[in-house]
């Protein structure tokens, strides 16, 4: 598995933000499935991600932001690669995405951050996910394309 690159998102002089997540990758009975989110405060759905915490690594963010919005302990697989653009405050954002296993302890309660989980084939979180940029993560999952 290889890691994230060095660099910060943004024009220079340009305060970003930087953030980390994965695409969680199972099994299903008619093939693989993929683990995606609906996130109230925005009425979207995503896959699970959050910013980086001063001190911390890209892998680290990215464990604990699903862990955080998801209750499921991850295991690291490919890197997928970053999703550039505008946060709704309009500053830039990085994310830097892995494939990820999850552990076997059940999926956390709804809450006011992650309302709904949902464990579908990847043509139909295509078909769910709100953004563009997550749609497109899902081409470069490694046995899933």
């Amino acid at each position: 598995m290889s890691g994230p690159p060095g660099g910060e998102p943004g024009e220079p002089g340009e305060p970003g933000v930087v953030a980390a997540g994965g695409i969680l990758t199972r099994p299903g009975r008619a093939g693989p499935e993929v683990l995606v989110v609906h996130r109230p405060r925005y009425d979207d759905w995503s896959f699970p991600k959050g910013k980086q915490d001063p001190g911390e690594t890209a892998e680290q963010t990215a464990r604990r932001e699903v862990l955080e919005e998801t209750g499921i302990t991850v295991t690291l697989g490919p890197y997928l690669g970053v999703v550039r653009y505008r946060d709704h405050r309009d500053r830039p954002k990085v994310v830097h995405y892995w494939q990820m296993t999850p552990g076997p302890e059940p999926p956390a309660a709804p809450d006011d951050e992650v309302d709904r989980l949902l464990w579908c084939a990847p043509e139909a979180a295509a078909r769910l996910l709100t953004y563009p940029h997550d749609r497109a993560l899902l081409g470069r999952l490694e046995g899933h394309r």
